[in-house]
């Protein structure tokens, strides 16, 4: 009976400590906080990211996470009771919190020379409740940020190769700003310029899953995660500047 009970409680620590893994590393739940945060997956499937909604109309995300025919789901961290999420089920609300994007409302930054970018704003179907939290984009002027200055990342994705599931609830860590190495950049397929910048703390790592996930500073949007590891996970956690495309955002949210 003793090396039985010794055996379960083997078989147990060793399910925890795969399921801690199977997300953003050095993290822990976000409880209340990132309310914003939205799951993309790839309606072929074997492909998952994160995105933040800006408003009520607008997902933004990076541009390798979709540019095809997406699953968008919002409110997977929305703070509502059981009783809530069955009214709105009733009510046929539930329905705009899984919305099928098409690649034509899908739109990526390109550059004076038609450059694309790895940044992207998703043009929902239906909006959703003003109710529901969005992240804030920074309000005057947005500076790149100097390193050492701490940052929150998030995300839901798995410690897998391609094709590992998400996690089931959105995990939280802070980070610092970096320079960045000669090869922390993002995919080959993308230009960025000046707009790179890269995080770095120890244990801390983003794994497959939680590109397009917003990095947050002093409680706006700074940043998209463009990391998009593997096998393994990323150390190095490579980003794109939000302010580098502010005046774009704007003018794609006005124009369509």
């Amino acid at each position: 009976m003793e090396h039985y009970f010794v055996f379960l409680l083997l078989v147990a620590g060793g399910a925890a400590s795969n399921t801690i893994e199977k997300r953003i590393l050095g993290s822990e739940s976000c409880g209340k906080n990132r309310q914003y945060h939205v799951q993309i997956e790839s309606a072929q499937g074997g492909k998952s990211c994160g995105g933040a909604l800006l408003n009520t109309r607008w997902v933004i995300t990076a541009s390798h996470c979709a540019e095809q025919t997406v699953k968008v789901k919002l409110g997977v961290n929305n703070d509502v009771s059981i009783f809530t999420k069955a009214v709105s089920w009733f009510k046929g609300n539930s329905k705009k919190h899984e919305q099928t994007i098409l690649a034509k409302q899908q739109h990526t930054f390109k550059d004076e020379e038609g450059n694309a970018h790895d940044i992207m704003l998703i043009q929902l179907n239906e909006d959703m409740s003003a109710k529901l939290p969005a992240i804030s984009l920074p309000s005057g002027e947005c500076t790149k940020l100097e390193p050492k200055t701490k940052v929150q990342i998030g995300g839901m994705g798995a410690k897998a190769k391609a094709g590992g599931k998400p996690v089931k609830e959105v995990r939280c860590a802070t980070t610092e700003i970096s320079e960045c190495g000669e090869d922390d950049k993002p995919d080959s397929k993308y230009s960025s310029g000046e707009s790179t910048i890269c995080a770095f703390k120890p244990g801390v790592e983003s794994c497959f899953g939680d590109a397009g996930s917003a990095v947050e500073y002093d409680g706006h949007l700074q940043g998209i995660i463009v990391s998009q590891p593997v096998d393994t996970c990323a150390k190095t956690i490579v980003m794109l500047d939000i302010c580098q495309y502010m005046e774009w955002i704007g003018k794609t949210m006005k124009e369509n």
